[in-house]
């Protein structure tokens, strides 16, 4: 008997914690469309953008916002930061999106999004970006342990596909055309310095496009294709790696055919050297936008009228609210292994683990 209840009260204790798991709509600035990137270094504290060229900061876990920068005729793409002073903000750049005049692709803020200054790089121009990564590499310091930033950005929807890349913390840059790879990027995620993968797409004219994911080992020099759809009026859009071998990449379709309805995730489990496709959903609204996964099966999808939810790595989905068109999720692990998470479309949500 009382092992019985033992185990009751552990299997009960599961359910409470399964049932503490939840997405939280948090009380931000009201934005109509899609805003696009959001990012934290810490469970308190975090920044996000939109297309209105606006910076907001939180310092308390996002319970407020508090608006930082506003520039006028930029259209604020993506947002990263190393630590709590120094962070980029990409813009998409212009004749893309109306009213945006903003033509430089990089701004850097050295005192925590307080002053924005625009970024130098070596040549060739760079269009607009679409994200950010940031890859943290330890290494010994005159026998101490320190680390090391480097940073690829990547963009744009809408062509040309250009790579951004920093070794030194941001400090310098240099670009490299992908025109001869893809033509549109929208998202790059790198497991090391040197081993990589973006979303990205074969033509810019979008009834000619497939869905494109390239993989790089050398740090962006070259890049190898590992997977192209077969349909037409396809892009792939995001991406997430919960392990170093499990990795998933939304894929969008824009086919005006009311009868093409399936929405397919792309996924690997060979640490990307090879892609299957998984079904989401048959619904021709559900275009899928932003993915984030705790663990190798357990993760999410924005689409543009809700989000959708998985528990075993993809086989079935649950609907579930987070908002519309839900362009970005970040999933965290404190010092603890305690998992946090934000996710921005047009509302901004937070993912709790009591």
């Amino acid at each position: 008997m009382r092992s019985l209840i033992a185990f009751l009260l552990v299997f009960s204790g599961f359910l409470l914690n399964a049932n503490a798991q939840s997405w939280k709509q948090l009380n931000t600035e009201p934005y109509a469309g899609k805003q696009d990137d959001i990012c934290f270094i810490n469970e308190n504290t975090g920044w996000y953008v939109n297309g209105f060229g606006k910076v907001f900061h939180t310092s308390n876990g996002g319970e407020t916002w508090t608006k930082q920068w506003e520039q006028k005729g930029s259209f604020f793409r993506t947002v990263a930061f190393i630590n709590d002073q120094v962070g980029f903000v990409g813009t998409v750049g212009t004749e893309y999106f109306p009213n945006v005049t903003d033509t430089i692709p990089l701004y850097r803020t050295r005192d925590g999004g307080t002053s924005w200054e625009a970024v130098s790089y070596k040549v060739p121009y760079v269009k607009g970006l679409c994200a950010i990564d940031v890859v943290k590499e330890q290494y010994i310091n005159h026998g101490n342990i320190d680390y090391k930033y480097h940073l690829f950005a990547v963009g744009r929807v809408g062509s040309p596909a250009n790579l951004l890349v920093s070794h030194d913390g941001g400090e310098t840059w240099q670009s490299k055309s992908l025109q001869n790879d893809c033509k549109m990027l929208f998202d790059i995620k790198m497991l090391n310095k040197n081993l990589g993968f973006a979303c990205a797409a074969s033509s810019d004219d979008i009834s000619q496009s497939h869905a494109v994911i390239l993989k790089t080992t050398d740090g962006g020099n070259s890049w190898k294709k590992v997977y192209q759809s077969a349909r037409p009026f396809e892009t792939t859009w995001k991406v997430t790696f919960p392990t170093p071998q499990v990795g998933y990449i939304t894929i969008q379709s824009y086919n005006p055919d009311p009868n093409v309805k399936q929405q397919r995730i792309a996924k690997t489990t060979d640490g990307g050297e090879t892609w299957s496709e998984i079904n989401l959903i048959e619904d021709a609204g559900a275009r899928e936008f932003g993915i984030g996964f705790i663990d190798a099966n357990h993760g999410f999808v924005g689409s543009m009228n809700s989000g959708f939810e998985t528990k075993d790595g993809g086989k079935t989905w649950t609907k579930i609210d987070l908002g519309r068109a839900c362009n970005k999720i970040r999933i965290y692990r404190n010092s603890a292994n305690k998992v946090y998470g934000y996710a921005i479309g047009v509302n901004v949500f937070k993912w709790t683990e009591e």
